[in-house]
């Protein structure tokens, strides 16, 4: 099955959903699309795969702040976004970090096999978050292989740290399936297992603490007091000097963006 961009493998009604039905029937499987308020519906199968997702994210801090010193005004509701919205946004992507999974098996009928993951957005406004696999079919390695994707917010947000999500995924627990690995923006999550639980420590800055402080890119510097390391940095951040241009229309959500001035200092720090 192709990969749509971004690497999303998620069908949808609307993306010829006579032909991926007829897919899926051919492989025993079977698609529904139920809608929920709090609760994001994912796939599912007659395997017994099912999803659901709950973010957990407050309100934007800058909501209600005065921009009447700006000289014009933003665009947009979210007194959050750093920039305007892009038209050519991709609206569900990976998350950006994987955290946490967790096996947990129901005693009471039906009995069900739970899976609970745990990750990060980079910022505030993401919403829906789900699991969705990564491909459909019986992997030879029999490791359930699931993307933790979320809807990304409409506007640049500012950098003031990164944002906990929570999402579900229901099995039978006759599956035959030995172990999951759920992949994020940023990296990949395994247990071996289908019970138990296993944790991952993000190491990487959110720099919600960077504006002011020097930046150094990796391979021009070492870290020190003060300074923003770019190997501290989640993958794909970008520095623009005061001489820099941007390139390319597709904005990236797991970007940082650091606005820099001509000593190098940050003086705005925003996802894309």
């Amino acid at each position: 099955m192709a990969a749509r961009k971004h690497a999303k493998f998620v069908m949808r009604p609307s993306d010829g959903r006579s032909r991926e039905m007829g897919l899926l029937q051919g492989m025993g499987m079977t698609m529904k699309y139920p809608r929920f308020s709090a609760i994001a519906a994912g796939t599912v199968l007659s395997l017994g795969l099912c999803a659901g997702a709950f973010a957990q994210s407050a309100p934007p801090s800058g909501q209600g702040q005065d921009t009447s010193s700006l000289g014009y005004q933003p665009q947009g509701a979210d007194q959050n976004a750093a920039g305007p919205a892009g038209s050519t946004r991709p609206l569900e992507v990976p998350v950006l970090y994987v955290t946490g999974i967790e096996v947990m098996h129901a005693t009471l009928d039906p009995k069900e096999m739970i899976l609970r993951v745990t990750g990060v957005t980079s910022s505030a406004g993401w919403s829906n978050p789900e699991l969705v696999p990564f491909f459909y079919g019986k992997p030879t390695d029999d490791i359930l292989d699931l993307q933790f994707i979320a809807t990304s917010p409409q506007q640049s947000q500012k950098a003031e740290g990164f944002m906990p999500v929570s999402a579900t995924f229901e099995l039978d627990p006759s599956t035959s399936f030995k172990g999951i690995r759920v992949r994020a923006f940023g990296n990949a999550l395994e247990l071996k297992q289908m019970t138990g639980s296993v944790q991952w420590q993000i190491k990487k800055s959110d720099c919600k603490d960077c504006i002011g402080k020097k930046f150094v890119d990796k391979g021009q510097g070492q870290p020190g007091p003060d300074i923003i390391y770019g190997g501290d940095l989640p993958p794909d951040y970008r520095s623009i000097g005061p001489t820099h241009g941007v390139k390319g229309m597709v904005h990236n959500p797991n970007r940082i963006n650091l606005i820099l001035d001509g000593d190098n200092k940050i003086v705005m720090a925003f996802w894309e």
